[in-house]
């Protein structure tokens, strides 16, 4: 092959490489670097280390939780096991020592630390949901 052959032939394969790579970039959509149609609440917080010794054999759990019409949670401690509570559904209705009775309708969270004991009541018609997530320690 002579010097103007290999000349042709290295622009040909350039230009194909080219064309492959430029291909590939096209197709692919780079990820998002900054927020875009996205609300984020106030967040609910409880400092952990007032609440806790330590996180040692402590699992982070979320559970949803559906209270049927009538449907209660009995009477417990929130000691040792902090626990936020955002209601998505429904009213549930708080009771807690001393008296202290609060509804929390739907949007509405529940802040539980180690000076709670209570239970909860679903007094309404449907379903009340809640999502919960505390340190739950097994």
């Amino acid at each position: 092959m002579n010097r103007k052959h290999l000349l042709g032939a290295a622009a040909a394969i350039t230009s194909i490489t080219s064309a492959f790579v430029i291909g590939i970039a096209v197709g692919e959509q780079a990820p998002p670097t900054e927020n875009k149609g996205m609300n984020v609440s106030k967040p609910t917080l409880i400092e952990l280390g007032q609440e806790i010794d330590s996180v040692e054999g402590r699992q982070l759990r979320l559970r949803v939780i559906t209270f049927e019409p009538g449907g209660t949670a009995a009477i417990h401690s929130h000691k040792g096991r902090p626990a936020i509570a955002y209601i998505v559904q429904g009213t549930v209705t708080e009771h807690r020592d001393g008296g202290w009775v609060k509804e929390h309708p739907a949007g509405d969270t529940i802040t539980e630390t180690k000076e709670v004991t209570h239970w909860a009541e679903n007094t309404g018609d449907k379903p009340a949901i809640i999502v919960a997530v505390d340190v739950f320690k097994p």
